[in-house]
């Protein structure tokens, strides 16, 4: 596992919400395909492992498979950009169009 600088994480948290619909399945393979796949951040096992945490506790799993992945590559901040990144491109969106309504 190469943990990237927060720097380097950035962006690809953006990505990551701004492509994310469809549903929890959806965007955990597509946080998968990215974080595991393409950057090489976490190792399969690693995204099991996590995968599986989250998905013991209430609430959306894919939103905090997000933010566990972030606090474990970039600590604290990590997790708190991961977590905002990938909810607030949907919020945006929601927030617009109940402003054209």
């Amino acid at each position: 596992m190469t943990a990237p600088s927060l720097r380097e994480a950035l962006p690809v948290w953006a990505k990551i919400g701004v492509l994310s619909f469809g549903g929890p399945a959806a965007q955990i393979a597509l946080m998968h395909r990215i974080v595991v796949d393409e950057k090489g951040w976490l190792d399969e096992r690693q995204y099991l492992n996590a995968l599986s945490f989250c998905m013991l506790l209430p609430g959306p799993e894919a939103m905090q498979l997000a933010t566990y992945v972030g606090w474990r590559l970039n600590g604290v901040w990590g997790g708190l950009v991961a977590g905002l990144l990938f909810v607030l491109p949907g919020a945006a969106v929601i927030l617009a169009l109940a402003a054209t309504y």
